[in-house]
């Protein structure tokens, strides 16, 4: 499979996948502010067990 065949496939694919979107359920607010939730409790979490650093 040359570099070109592959460039296009993958541009065929890319443009398939915009036709559904996101799933109606996933809120991308929502999604994101969760991890972000999650990730603040995990720094914090690290934080209190390097207290002698």
């Amino acid at each position: 499979m040359s570099f070109h065949s592959a460039a296009a496939q993958l541009v065929t694919l890319a443009a398939e996948g915009e036709e559904h979107g996101n799933h109606e359920s996933l809120s991308p607010l929502l999604t994101g502010g969760g991890a972000f939730i999650a990730l603040m409790l995990l720094l914090w979490i690290t934080t209190r067990f390097n207290r002698d650093r």
